[in-house]
């Protein structure tokens, strides 16, 4: 059954700016369908005055899409979108997570939220590996004495990922994907999620379950965070988490800054418990603490892990096609919320 609209006009859509990567015949195929439009607004306080304006002028907006670079607008919540309501169906992201929108104000709404599932993943992971050999090969330091001149002074051995044991705290889509990738250079795969996978899946990413996050950290080489960020998962690693690690270990996240604890990182780092991290997000980004900057310890990326231009595509592309599914079959591919007993 899809969903109800009004037999004289196509479905209005509306990006939060100009969707540069979906692709222009890709967006002509779309708007056959449906009535596309972008609101060119840069900043929370432009939107909250032209989206009203735009409703006001061009009638009620079925869906509103949102696309990656979301700081300027942040929060999503009644404040900037509640002009949407009570006429818009569902409101799209290109982001994996979704801590910055207000999914509870959109599920009392009556409001579908949709993230991205696969869109960034592979590129996520692919930065965890990244920041995995540069962290064992210690590669910052070593391009920082070589272009003091120094070529390879005080540089030490260092590790060879074959026969580590890498711990993936989180399988889901960029969890599988790293797994996946590590065992190209023969790691051994332990994961730690909310759900054990099934044996089918653990079989395909050679990977063995831990069913508590202390069991896994325990026997972990290499660290990596890849869960999502929500009110359960915030400051999930801790003192108590890092003393339970081998010593000597290595972390990296690539997931959000929130989910650790920095000064317990930090205190980890500083005492070698933690040989070295590899980081790309942080703590109130894009103002973060400068001792990771000046840390030798630390190999940082400035939240890259799902900028690439394929990633950026699929990203923009899932937006549009969570649209097309609910007006298509009455749900969307990626539903973050449950609005079936509402709409019965």
């Amino acid at each position: 059954m899809t969903v109800s609209q009004s037999a004289h006009r196509k479905p209005r859509v509306v990006s939060l700016g100009r969707p540069a990567f979906v692709g222009k015949e890709y967006l002509d195929e779309f708007s056959k369908s449906f009535n596309f439009s972008i609101l060119e607004a840069k900043h929370r306080a432009e939107t909250k005055q032209l989206l009203p304006l735009d409703i006001e002028k061009n009638g009620p907006i079925d869906a509103f899409v949102i696309r990656m670079g979301t700081p300027p607008f942040e929060p999503f919540d009644e404040d900037l979108l509640g002009a949407l309501t009570p006429e818009c169906q569902i409101i799209t992201s290109a982001s994996a997570g979704f801590n910055e929108f207000d999914v509870e104000w959109m599920t009392r709404s009556g409001v579908y939220f949709c993230n991205t599932v696969d869109a960034v993943a592979e590129a996520t992971a692919d930065m965890a590996i990244f920041l995995t050999l540069a962290t064992l090969r210690n590669t910052c330091n070593a391009e920082k004495s070589l272009k003091n001149g120094t070529w390879r002074g005080g540089l030490a051995p260092t590790r060879d990922p074959s026969n580590l044991t890498l711990g993936i705290v989180g399988m889901g889509a960029i969890g599988k994907y790293l797994a996946k990738k590590a065992l190209a250079f023969n790691m051994k795969i332990k994961y730690y999620n909310r759900n054990q996978l099934s044996p089918k899946l653990e079989e395909r990413y050679e990977a063995s379950y831990c069913s508590t996050l202390q069991e896994l950290l325990a026997c972990s080489d290499v660290v990596s965070i890849n869960c999502p960020y929500n009110k359960d998962t915030e400051g999930l690693i801790g003192q108590s988490e890092f003393e339970a690690m081998k010593d000597g270990a290595y972390f990296i996240n690539t997931a959000r800054g929130p989910i650790v604890q920095e000064e317990a990182l930090k205190a980890a780092l500083e005492s070698g418990k933690v040989t070295r991290a590899g980081l790309d997000v942080f703590c109130n980004e894009p103002n973060i603490d400068p001792w990771f900057l000046e840390s030798d310890a630390c190999i940082v990326q400035p939240h890259l892990g799902g900028l690439t231009d394929a990633a950026f595509q699929r990203a923009e592309r899932e937006c549009f096609e969570n649209i097309r599914a609910l007006f298509t079959i009455g749900v969307p591919n990626s539903p973050v919320n449950d609005l079936s007993s509402r709409r019965k």
